[in-house]
């Protein structure tokens, strides 16, 4: 038999005028104030009602406070509260709750509660839960738990709603323990504390854990509700449990659970994080056109962006525009992640314009997003523009700018963007920050500046090296022709470095024609990355460059044995606000005929350039795709 419980909100300490008595005979003058109080809209009828007050000696600051607090006047109810000549409890509550969720003065929070105690007055379970969200959102550990203290000896331990916020306070300051410890010792649970518990382990990653008590929820026949659910299925998400996800999603039909914004964004954030994008699709599919608020676009967008879905994503964000949908700044960051993966320079330019339209480029993430989407599609100049009118920039804006340079081979201007960000502080190197630099030091071959920053990692700024660190030290030895010493260096790894490090170091060994290195190399590229076609062509090559023709032949017998085939090469180009596709030997496009036309010209051409560059016509067609990018934009 399984029990519900009515769960209480997590903060449901709302004050309102009729349950606590303050509406007087409505046929007296001060009980239609009161009445009138209670319906206004904005600030100037209220003043009107103030003065009214006044005169009529109405003394009633408190029912002011309130409505100030729903109309968000800061300035009107801070410059109230300093009128009254002493604040009661409740005053103290009403001005603690709005700084917290109305106006979220959070320093401020604290200041009043310090006020309410030095002037004699007792905190209560009404002050509390608001004083425990302001300490989470600094974050402030140190008075939390001084908050936690004064509980515990004024005895509202006991009370649920304080105890829930505790939980709250400790998950979001990252003390997962001293959460856990609070919730052990309710000895009357409902739903809101495992929400609250569950909630913490979700958000702060421990999944897993999340995951374990929801199963000792639901043993305990409590039944979930639309909070529990969002929390696990986050959980889900976050674990790539895509089994454990549908079971939620079976959870939400048998319960008849309305999938509204929240469930519904859930689903498919939930899906899209386990890669199931037509599951997600089928979720969003079901909810109706009038019911798909900018969440819910949001979260489909979202979850083909970060699958590799681009043109997918490209297109629901067009229907969007279509249906009247506004988008905001998380549905831009999406779309230009978009954009930046398949090159859709014309979109990414619009997006940039309407962001400019709507105020909406002082943003950090959209003009960080609009800085990667120039880079990848090839205007840098453009990516430099956004970077310099940032008025605000945090590592994410630097090393975005700083590996875009990198990328387009400009590592001097990398360099000197690393050591301006270093003199006018503000954001702090991270691991992304030397990635970038190593990546720009191994396009030029800057070997020595590379080992230095390399070693600056842990000895200036306390940053472990890791394995993408590594890898770029082993690709930059490798293209300097150091094969020895790149070997030596991937000896002395913790971890094995990726398939690309060792790719390139093995094109090393190709060139050198060093056997010896090669054939480690070889060893452990076709343990991590067997079906790469390019480790067997490259390792029968070296062999073959030596004239070892058994092992030459022995790499092309054990590929074509483990059945690996080569993968074409695929190109795109936006071609009239159109991307287009291409794959080698594509003979597939409408317009193949024309193309092929254009690749005759230009072959004409270049032979007339110059008589002594050859042109292997049968060559160029089997390439068209690799070559697609540059056929078409003369096209």
């Amino acid at each position: 038999m399984l029990r519900t419980k009515t769960p209480p909100l997590l903060i449901s300490r709302h004050f309102n005028l009729e349950q606590n008595h303050m509406y007087p005979n409505c046929n007296h003058p001060e009980g239609k104030l009161l009445a009138l109080l209670n319906q206004c809209a904005s600030t100037k009828p209220l003043q009107q009602i103030h003065t009214q007050m006044l005169i009529n000696s109405i003394k009633k600051p408190n029912c002011l406070l309130l409505k100030l607090i729903d109309l968000k006047d800061f300035k009107y109810a801070s410059l109230l509260f300093s009128q009254m000549i002493e604040p009661n409890e409740y005053a103290f509550n009403i001005m603690i709750r709005g700084l917290t969720t109305t106006w979220q003065h959070f320093s401020l929070t604290l200041q009043f509660y310090n006020r309410m105690k030095f002037s004699g007055k007792k905190p209560d379970k009404f002050t509390y839960p608001f004083l425990l969200i302001a300490c989470a959102k600094l974050p402030d550990l140190s008075y939390g738990r001084l908050a936690h203290s004064e509980i515990f000896k004024a005895g509202l331990d006991i009370d649920g709603h304080v105890n829930h916020t505790l939980i709250k306070m400790y998950s979001m300051c990252g003390e997962l323990e001293y959460a856990r410890t609070v919730f052990d010792e309710i000895t009357d649970k409902e739903v809101v504390s495992w929400n609250s518990i569950i909630s913490g382990y979700s958000k702060m990653g421990f999944a897993a854990e999340a995951m374990k008590l929801f199963a000792q929820m639901r043993e305990l026949e409590f039944v979930p509700d639309e909070m529990t659910l969002v929390s696990v299925l986050g959980a889900c998400g976050d674990l790539g449990d895509l089994v454990a996800g549908s079971m939620i999603e079976g959870i939400v039909e048998e319960n008849k659970v309305e999938v509204n914004s929240y469930i519904g964004s859930a689903l498919i954030h939930m899906y899209g994080k386990c890669g199931d994008m037509i599951s997600a699709r089928r979720v969003f599919d079901r909810i109706p056109e009038t019911r798909k608020d900018i969440v819910i676009w949001n979260s489909m967008i979202t979850g083909y962006s970060q699958n590799g879905v681009s043109d997918e994503a490209i297109m629901l964000f067009k229907s969007m525009i279509e249906v009247g949908v506004k988008p905001n700044n998380i549905t831009l960051v999406g779309v230009l992640s978009a954009c930046a993966s398949i090159g859709a320079l014309d979109l990414g330019k619009w997006v940039d314009e309407y962001a400019s339209k709507k105020n909406l480029k002082h943003d950090i993430y959209i003009s960080t997003a609009l800085i990667d989407m120039y880079a990848k599609c090839g205007s840098l100049d453009h990516a430099l523009r956004v970077f310099e009118d940032m008025s605000q920039k945090n590592e994410v804006s630097w090393n975005a700018m700083i590996s875009a340079l990198a990328f387009h081979g400009r590592a001097h201007e990398a360099l000197s963007l690393f050591d301006r960000m270093s003199r006018v502080g503000g954001a702090r190197p991270n691991d992304i920050t030397f990635v970038g630099l190593l990546s720009a030091c191994v396009h030029v071959g800057l070997v020595d500046r590379g080992r230095q920053l390399f070693d600056s990692m842990s000895s200036s700024f306390g940053l472990v090296p890791k394995i993408e660190h590594h890898s770029c030290m082993v690709d930059l030895l490798a293209r300097a022709g150091l094969v020895e010493e790149a070997w030596e260096f991937i000896e002395k790894m913790a971890e094995k470095p990726d398939e690309v490090a060792l790719g390139a170091l093995l094109g090393a060994c190709q060139k050198v024609k060093n056997v010896n290195v090669g054939e480690k190399v070889m060893k452990l590229l076709l343990e991590i990355e067997s079906s790469n076609s390019g480790n067997y062509v490259i390792s029968s090559k070296i062999y073959a460059n030596l004239r070892m023709w058994d092992e030459a032949a022995r790499m092309r017998a054990l590929m074509r044995q483990r059945g690996v085939n080569k993968t074409p090469g695929c190109s795109w180009i936006d071609v009239e606000n159109q991307v287009h596709e291409f794959h080698v030997g594509d003979g597939l496009h409408l317009s193949s005929k024309e193309i092929y036309q254009i690749i005759s010209l230009l072959n004409d051409d270049m032979k007339m350039e110059s008589s002594t560059f050859e042109v292997e016509w049968h060559e160029q067609r089997c390439l068209l795709g690799e070559g697609a990018n540059h056929i078409l934009s003369s096209w």
